[in-house]
């Protein structure tokens, strides 16, 4: 059993991908083919924004807007404590400081009330001026956009959306990498939609922005790559990843979320009395990056890795410590305290298998085993 299984979906869809890099090889434009425009219109329209500007990767998208911004040494960048590392690296790469923001026990996406507290707490020491929101749509749910726009405009704050991996969930018919000033995402091969390879995009209304950005993106370019008028970056996305990715898109759209939704709904329906299921708030719908469990305590946790494990299915764990601990924000200094919530989801978080391709005796069996497990705890 695979945890995402590309291979499945290649075989599905082989002729058609084939042929699509077949294309981009007897044409022979590997670098800003037609193909990477045609993509680009398509997931603008997709997400429903104007713009859409393609990328290397997911961690260059968010890289390339906060520079854009203007972001730099002295300023403050809000972002949940509890995600991936890349959301706090660009940070400090543009020079500027994470400032961790503990997560919501049930969503798993940044916890708004705890949100101001700690732009108040930044204003009021003084040390740095606070200037971007990130929330992150944790394992395919969008954040509270809502909560965190009227935040942002009462401080008078950025939003750049890490849709990373949330691509394709909506909430009240708004879709992900359409929320904020600006959003990003990422085509890492395991991600809703991903490539062959790495791959990022950055969505926007902001036509300024968008021309802007299309520059940094190629070395500062002028009227072309030869006219630099800035200090930019080498981030393009190649022709074949975007020839693949078009493939996907249309299946991505086609049937892909529909299917990983179904599998979440049975998953849910057959778990919710063993684990906490995932929590998925009114009017929205998720894209089941992960399918996340919570376990009582670590050694629960554990014991059920370990116990699916011997049955060959695979699962991991998302995340093994917080941003707060990582030895590279070491020298940040945070209170271990101020996140009681993203250091209990370290412990007892655990993803099980979950894609669009998942059969329905594969469905089956990792029921079977989780259930065993507890019933088999039950009766001693």
């Amino acid at each position: 059993m695979e945890f995402r299984d590309l291979k499945a979906q290649y075989s599905k869809y082989k002729k058609e991908i084939d042929e699509s890099i077949s294309n981009v090889l007897l044409a022979s434009n590997f670098i800003s083919g037609n193909e990477v425009e045609e993509l680009e219109k398509r997931l603008a329209n997709f997400v429903g924004v104007k713009h859409c500007i393609t990328c290397a990767n997911g961690t260059d998208a968010m890289s390339l807007v906060l520079t854009a911004w203007g972001i730099k040494q002295g300023d403050a960048v809000f972002v949940p404590d509890f995600t991936f590392f890349a959301t706090a690296e660009v940070v400090s790469l543009v020079g500027a400081t994470p400032i961790f923001v503990d997560v919501d026990r049930e969503t798993f996406n940044i916890d708004t009330v705890q949100l101001e507290k700690k732009i108040q707490q930044v204003i009021f020491e003084g040390k740095f001026n606070p200037k971007v929101i990130i929330p992150v749509d944790l394992f395919g749910l969008l954040a509270e956009y809502d909560k965190i726009t009227e935040i942002a405009r009462k401080y008078n704050l950025l939003v750049l959306e890490d849709g990373a991996q949330g691509f394709g969930a909506e909430y009240k018919g708004k879709r992900a990498c359409s929320f904020g000033n600006a959003s990003t995402t990422s085509f890492f091969p395991a991600k809703p939609l991903g490539c062959y390879g790495d791959g990022g995009a950055i969505f926007t209304d902001d036509d300024n922005l968008s021309l802007l950005l299309k520059s940094l993106r190629v070395h500062g370019k002028g009227v072309d790559k030869y006219d630099n008028i800035r200090i930019g970056q080498n981030s393009r996305l190649d022709t074949i990843q975007a020839a693949v990715l078009g493939v996907k898109l249309s299946a991505f759209i086609k049937h892909e979320l529909m299917d990983v939704n179904n599998v979440a709904s049975f998953y849910s329906l057959k778990l919710k009395g063993y684990v906490k299921i995932p929590y998925i708030p009114q009017n929205n719908l998720s894209s089941y990056a992960q399918y996340t469990i919570r376990l009582e305590n670590n050694k629960q946790r554990d014991d059920l890795k370990k116990h699916l494990n011997n049955y060959d299915i695979p699962s991991f764990i998302y995340y093994h410590k917080p941003l707060h601990r990582q030895i590279a924000f070491e020298k940040l200094k945070s209170n271990d305290e101020e996140f009681p919530i993203s250091n209990e989801l370290c412990l007892t978080s655990l993803s099980i298998p979950i894609h669009p391709y998942l059969k329905v005796e594969e469905q089956n069996l990792v029921v079977k085993v989780i259930s065993m497990f507890f019933d088999k705890k039950l009766g001693g």
